[in-house]
């Protein structure tokens, strides 16, 4: 009939014109169809990207945009279900590590589509973490994380997996995958690797032995650099031994930055307003040093690099010098993308401006000393000599330095690089199970901090504006100079934040209320938006990311830790700071092979269209050579199969359940009817009876 409801479409279908029989079959999880569609040539075409401006794009987006939307989400859909990642593709692991994502990707993209796309990239996550569970063998588990080794150049040690899917892994974030208990098994057994006794040792053994390396550290860096291949060369190779070894090297470089003060810990013996120390018994001897030499200006003595500050910009160029390999290494992107170099590069760019400013202070004493030493060869002291005034400010003590003095910025510069030093020592804190998830938390909070700030810098700014507009011109008339200028505007309104400012700071010393009034409703109001609304909120939001980790701390913990160990998985970075500055027989081997090779290829250089044939020459005859599946092909084919079977099984038991429940309601509305009907046969009889008595009645 045309005018049922139940009818289908004009056009006779029940679906939209962009779903396939095999994207339907793809969101009906129908193994058996998808199969089958598969095998006659069908395929789910990928979506163009969002950004596309191609003609189709263009004309589906300005004739019907939703319909351009919903269509993309079917196809993702499809492509996305564990059916058609397990049938259409030869290396699902990747397909899905790479769909997930995208898909997360146009989550923050399309925002309309947002929940939508989460869930399949979510999908995606699901079913590599599926594969993974259902791995038998370290085989198995090694092809999972590795890929195929077979058709790929890999660049790893020998013996060692690629594990070129958990980087992917690691970099698309799939916590849940690389904190799977199959693949923490495999990452912990490379990271014991050339010392696997140690692996069962108690936390105490493995402190002796990370104590052991701290103090035996310059020892075993000699021993590296003279025989890299023997046996301690490659104890020193294994990752968890290049962890110990840098995170030494760093605890000592901290104990330097510590003991460079260590002469004024109980206070210095020279006065701002001095140029000679204080004579006490334990700097007697510094002094009588600088008594014999009348001549020498008391700026070359507090610019002058000491041995300690020398071990110090020795281990600041050490560790350039490994930043710089680790951008050689991985390139300038992945460099990037690493929160924790940004803090490396602040804190090594702040440490060089420091001293380069201490060199430029040194420089410009060590020029008038020699000025000195040219025009007053005669004299013996400088005491009672006129100097010339950019000669004579040498001689001046500290209290009477110029703001700008090089020594002064190279002293703040200084303060500000120690404490980002004692700050990088969070990389390290995920190696530990207690510490990890804190420092997992401090980072969510630093980020809401920042998101926090933008609101925060908006309030700020209208409260200190419209104060220091309040109160600009009052400068004298008040009883402090708070918001009389921008300067103490900003102060008052920041140091009130911690209850540091007084309610005096409005009071003006004349009559004027109005404006005074005024000044203690705004101030009020400031300290009710900021102390009571905006501080809690903060708290709030560092309370709720902080649930959120502690809720799922245990992932989040290997999550970190996964990226710490695979840090130290990579070739390379073997001696510490600042051993490394020493170039090794390894390196000059491996320097020299390379220009070997550079001159090789400059020579026997092949024009381009030859190259590309030869490359295709290279992998078709590759394949050919290889007509039979790959290990890595069996293993993943064994993996689908079980996988197949296992989602067929969970699926049949879910129609069973459904099948019994359907059952269930059939017997209760059966029963229900059954109830019915004799309800309505007693009533009748029970009328009857009724009816009897009133007829006897009648009767009678």
């Amino acid at each position: 009939m045309l005018d049922d409801f139940y009818a289908y479409d004009e056009d006779g279908t029940r679906f939209s014109h962009d779903v396939t029989p095999v994207i339907l079959a793809a969101h009906c999880h129908e193994y058996e169809i998808v199969h089958t569609l598969l095998g006659k040539g069908a395929r789910i075409d990928p979506p163009h990207d969002y950004f596309c401006c191609c003609d189709s794009c263009n004309y589906q987006q300005q004739y019907d945009s939703f319909s351009h939307s919903r269509s993309r989400i079917n196809a993702y859909r499809g492509l996305a279900s564990p059916a058609y990642l397990s049938l259409s593709n030869e290396d699902p692991v990747l397909a899905a590590l790479e769909l997930s994502n995208e898909l997360a990707v146009l989550a923050n993209i399309e925002k309309e589509f947002k929940n939508d796309y989460r869930r399949l990239s979510c999908q995606c996550k699901d079913y590599v973490v599926g594969l993974l569970d259902l791995c038998r063998s370290t085989e198995e588990v090694e092809a999972i994380l590795s890929g195929d080794t077979d058709s790929e150049d890999q660049f790893h040690p020998p013996g060692r997996p690629s594990l070129t899917r958990l980087k992917l892994a690691i970099k698309y974030e799939l916590k849940k995958f690389v904190a799977h208990p199959n693949c923490q098994q495999q990452l912990l057994s490379i990271w014991y690797e050339s010392i696997p006794g140690l692996r069962q040792q108690t936390t105490a053994v493995k402190l002796l032995v990370v104590l052991g390396v701290a103090v035996g550290l310059p020892g075993l860096s000699l021993a590296y650099l003279v025989a890299p291949c023997s046996r301690v060369g490659r104890v020193m190779r294994s990752p968890f031994m290049k962890f110990v070894a840098h995170a030494s090297s760093f605890s000592i470089f901290l104990c330097l930055l510590i003991l460079n003060a260590a002469d004024r810990f109980a206070g210095t013996t020279l006065l701002p307003n001095m140029t000679t120390h204080l004579h006490t018994h334990l700097d007697l001897d510094h002094t009588n040093h600088h008594e014999r030499d009348p001549t020498l200006l008391y700026r070359m003595t507090t610019t002058s690099f000491t041995w300690m500050e020398m071990l110090i910009m020795s281990w600041v160029i050490g560790m350039i010098w490994a930043e710089v390999k680790e951008i050689w290494s991985q390139g300038a992107g992945e460099y990037l993308l690493e929160p924790w170099n940004f803090l490396d590069y602040g804190m090594l760019a702040i440490f060089l401006a420091s001293f380069s400013s201490r060199l430029s202070a040194y420089n410009h004493a060590h020029s008038a000393q020699q000025y000195i030493n040219t025009h007053y060869t005669q004299i013996v002291t400088l005491d009672n000599i006129t100097l010339p005034p950019h000669i004579h400010y040498y001689t001046l003590a500290r209290l009477y330095w110029l703001p700008s003095d090089p020594q002064l910025v190279s002293e703040g510069l200084y303060a500000i690089a120690v404490v980002l030093s004692f700050s990088r020592i969070a990389y390290i804190l995920p190696a530990n199970e207690s510490f990890g998830p804190l420092q997992i938390s401090l980072g969510r909070t630093v980020k809401d901090i920042f998101k926090f700030m933008v609101i925060f810098i908006l309030v700020f700014l209208a409260f200190m504006i419209g104060m220091f507009n309040l109160y600009s011109y009052y400068l004298g008339a008040k009883q402090n100079d708070a918001f009389t200028t921008l300067e103490e505007s900003f102060k008052t309104l920041f140091w009130a934040i911690f209850g540091l400012s007084e309610v005096k700071s409005v009071v003006i010393n004349n009559d004027h209320k109005f404006i005074e009034n005024i000044g203690y409703v705004l101030y009020g109001v400031y300290n009710v938006t900021m102390v009571i609304v905006l501080l809690n909120m903060l708290i709030a939001m560092i309370n709720s990311s902080f649930q959120e980790i502690e809720d799922d701390a245990d992932v989040e913990w290997k999550f970190a830790r996964a990226r710490l160990w695979f840090s130290y998985f990579e070739e390379g970075r073997t001696l510490p700071v600042p051993f490394n500055l020493v170039p090794s027989p390894k390196a000059l081997l491996g320097l020299a092979c390379t220009v070997k090779q550079l001159l090789l290829t400059s020579h026997t250089k092949t024009p381009d269209g030859a190259q590309l044939n030869q490359l295709g020459e290279g992998k078709s005859s590759g394949y050919s050579s290889c007509p039979g599946p790959t290990r890595y092909q069996k293993i993943m084919k064994r993996l689908i199969k079980r996988y197949i079977i296992n989602a067929q099984a969970d699926k049949e038991n879910d129609e069973i359940n459904e099948g019994e429940l359907k059952e269930i309601k059939q017997d209760i509305s059966s029963l229900r009817y059954e109830l019915l009907e004799d309800k309505a046969n007693n009533m009748e009889e029970l009328q009857e009876l009724v009816q009897r008595l009133k007829d006897r009645e009648n009767t009678h």
